[in-house]
């Protein structure tokens, strides 16, 4: 993989350059990753990118065609070229695992090190956590109202070419059972599938030519897509040329609810009463939910998905929370927070707790601020070590991520479930030192 230092913003170049020449970017700082709010209306976001970040930091180096690029723009002086020369990460990261549920508050990554060596990390940990997170959290919304019906995902087509390696990855992690991305499999190890589009069958002088070629090439569990022409009579040729033993078939456009239903009882007239049904076109989570008394088997969703639903980005902000007072090493750390109307930071190291109730349902989002929040036997903390002095011990199975999603989303209230608009679920709780401090992200249904 080539060096992704150059992921980043100019401007991170540009204070790490004035803080090397005053001895400033020696200084301790911890600086965190976090979301303000969630989108309007969205009761939970889905954490992802946790991997990607990990593979992006090991790869993050300034190799000689880079510092030499970065010269000949004055982009870095002489001192600034000879300290990147050398650099790798030294410090320690802690972050949410992929696949956790996150809050407004919620500290996403917390990076503790010099000044130098966090700054550079600002622009490349916030492209992947905004992109990924948003995918897996439109992807969770989806999934759990398609219930134990599969999904799909099949937005390459819709977004940029690497964005839609990166979208299936994080759709996988929410729930999608495969991806039509052939990269995300090789890449990731995410299921891939797929068929036949419309051109195959308009490839042919007939549609039972162009059946019979996809059944003689992939066998009689194939799907085919049966709304080239004639859906009703595309349903009729597939079950005659596999005897009733057909697969599934797929439906890309109309009113897909009163299709599937009059297509369902085809098939069952037919004998087909195992072929399934499954749908694609525009879908979103708002249209799975209206499908959900439709006879349908299965979802491909596309464009809504890799959009993130209407939220392409989940609003994540990289903000110094805590600096020392000098470069010495044992120097004060100290709280640090910007002041700016509507852009809310709060100063301090957080730790984070997820409070659940005696059945296990999750109450609050706790957030200590210095020091970790003591909690009952059954909340959890929810931070984990992801970066320890340099070395990186937070890598793990895809697998692994996409088992917590389920397991955290079914710690939520019922009501992170609906599809209508509402505030955060939980709250989140701010505790300074042990005592309760004022929270900005208290949600409007749960304010006394």
């Amino acid at each position: 993989m080539p060096t992704t230092a150059l992921l980043t913003d100019h401007y991170e170049l540009t204070m790490l350059r004035a803080a090397l020449r005053d001895g400033t970017a020696h200084r301790r700082s911890v600086f965190e990753l976090f979301p303000r709010r969630l989108p309007p209306g969205r009761r939970y976001g889905v954490v992802a990118g946790v991997g990607r970040a990990l593979r992006a930091l090991r790869h993050f180096r300034f190799d000689e065609e880079t510092i030499r690029f970065l010269r000949d723009r004055d982009v870095v002086d002489d001192e600034t070229a000879g300290w990147l020369a050398d650099y790798r990460f030294g410090g320690s990261i802690w972050g949410y695992p992929e696949g956790e549920v996150y809050l407004p508050g919620s500290p996403l990554v917390v990076v503790d090190g010099s000044f130098a060596e966090c700054v550079l990390l600002e622009t490349v940990l916030l492209s992947i956590y905004n992109h990924d997170s948003a995918i897996a959290s439109a992807a969770s919304r989806m999934t759990v109202t398609a219930g134990d019906r599969p999904c799909i995902e099949m937005g390459s087509r819709r977004t940029q070419e690497l964005s839609a390696v990166a979208a299936a990855r994080a759709a996988y992690i929410a729930g999608f059972q495969a991806t039509s991305n052939l990269e995300a499999g090789r890449r990731y190890g995410v299921p891939t599938t797929g068929t036949a589009a419309h051109s195959f069958t308009l490839l042919y002088d007939d549609e039972e030519s162009a059946f019979a070629a996809q059944l003689a090439a992939m066998g009689e569990q194939t799907t085919l897509l049966v709304d080239t022409y004639d859906v009703f009579q595309a349903v009729r040729t597939g079950v005659r040329l596999t005897e009733g033993r057909l697969g599934a078939v797929r439906l890309d456009s109309g009113d897909l609810g009163l299709l599937a239903q009059q297509v369902r009882e085809l098939l069952d007239s037919l004998g087909a009463t195992k072929t399934k049904i499954i749908v694609t076109s525009d879908l979103d989570e708002y249209t799975i939910a209206a499908l959900s008394g439709a006879p349908v088997d299965g979802y491909g969703v596309g464009t809504a998905l890799v959009t993130g639903s209407g939220h392409p980005t989940c609003g994540f902000v990289y903000k110094l929370v805590a600096r020392a007072t000098s470069p010495d090493r044992d120097a004060e750390l100290i709280s640090v927070a910007k002041k700016s109307k509507d852009k809310i930071s709060i100063g301090g190291r957080k730790f984070a707790l997820r409070r659940l109730s005696d059945a296990g349902v999750a109450e609050a989002e706790v957030i200590g601020i210095g020091e970790p929040p003591a909690g009952d036997a059954n909340d959890r903390p929810v931070l984990v070590p992801l970066v320890d002095r340099g070395e990186i011990v937070g890598e793990e199975p895809l697998s692994a991520s996409r088992e917590r999603h389920f397991r955290s989303r079914a710690e939520l209230p019922i009501e992170a479930l609906k599809m209508s608009r509402g505030e955060p679920v939980i709250d989140t709780v701010y505790l300074d030192h042990g005592r309760a401090a004022a929270s900005p992200y208290r949600s409007k249904e749960n304010r006394s």
